[in-house]
């Protein structure tokens, strides 16, 4: 499963406002996880074939665990998050 950074984290683009946002450094650093949470929350509704606001915590649970897994058995380039 091949995905781009811009996939998981801030664009250029968004890092760029966000740091244009008149926030104290840890506002934007919360800003920024929030925005990178969102995005992996979209990913994994999708995968559950589920909006946002349905996903429940042991799905996401679940879907850490898994994703956790595919990096243990088959190398971080095989799983969805990178790092």
């Amino acid at each position: 499963m091949t995905n781009s950074p811009s996939e998981q984290f801030l664009s250029l683009e968004e890092s760029s406002k966000v740091e244009a946002a008149l926030l104290s450094s840890s506002e934007k650093f919360l800003t920024r996880l929030t925005i990178s949470s969102l995005k992996l929350l979209k990913h994994i509704a999708q995968e559950y074939g589920v909006a946002i606001e349905d996903l429940t915590t042991p799905q996401v649970i679940a879907w850490f665990e898994k994703d956790s897994k595919i990096k243990r058995e088959q190398g971080i380039e095989a799983s969805y998050l990178k790092w």
